[in-house]
């Protein structure tokens, strides 16, 4: 089985492509420069696309569910996971999170499920593991403040003092049921 890597970033691909070098993976996986929103692959000749946390950064979520679709062969599965606002998340409170990561706006369960089923693709499952998110924001922030001095050291004060405030927004909206997370799996019914 092989698989191809698709990525925007050309110096994390570069490092991919060195991993998998190191790795004798070069056969089995292709690292190819591309965007999500425009996929360089032809027409229904993927079985699988996987996506993790990166659909949130897109500006715009309905051309991504279409392009899944169109590359998926029929049958063909769509796993995803991808921070999101919950479905019923007041207006507004998810504004200190949203600068964070210098977004106007999240996905959230019930968004994904419409495009999904707008895109041709069909619904298999939604995991909701939501508590999962404070506790992973939770590790970060924990692991940014016992290595303090090698972060400032590394991105300067400014930077670590934003990230900790910003890790914090996170932490409370999760805990106040604002954000979920979860994986997210449809099937395309071409």
């Amino acid at each position: 089985m092989s698989g191809t890597f698709l990525n925007l970033s050309e110096a994390q691909n570069k490092r991919n492509r060195e991993l998998n070098e190191e790795q004798g993976l070069t056969s089995l996986i292709e690292v190819i420069d591309g965007n999500f929103e425009d996929i360089p692959l032809e027409d229904k000749s993927v079985d699988i696309v996987w996506s993790q946390d990166a659909i949130l950064h897109s500006g715009n979520r309905i051309q991504v569910f279409k392009e899944v679709q169109r590359v998926l062969k029929s049958g063909g599965e769509f796993i995803f996971t991808d921070p999101m606002q919950s479905d019923d998340c007041p207006e507004g409170v998810l504004q200190p999170v949203l600068d964070r990561i210098h977004l106007t706006s999240l996905g959230s369960i019930g968004f994904y499920q419409k495009i999904a089923d707008l895109s041709g693709l069909q619904e298999v499952e939604v995991i909701d593991l939501s508590e999962q998110l404070v506790n992973h924001y939770q590790r970060i922030l924990k692991s940014v403040e016992e290595n303090h001095e090698k972060a400032v050291a590394a991105s300067g004060e400014e930077y670590i003092e934003r990230m900790k405030t910003g890790l914090n927004h996170w932490i409370e909206a999760g805990k106040k049921g604002y954000l979920c997370w979860g994986i997210l799996k449809f099937v395309c019914q071409d």
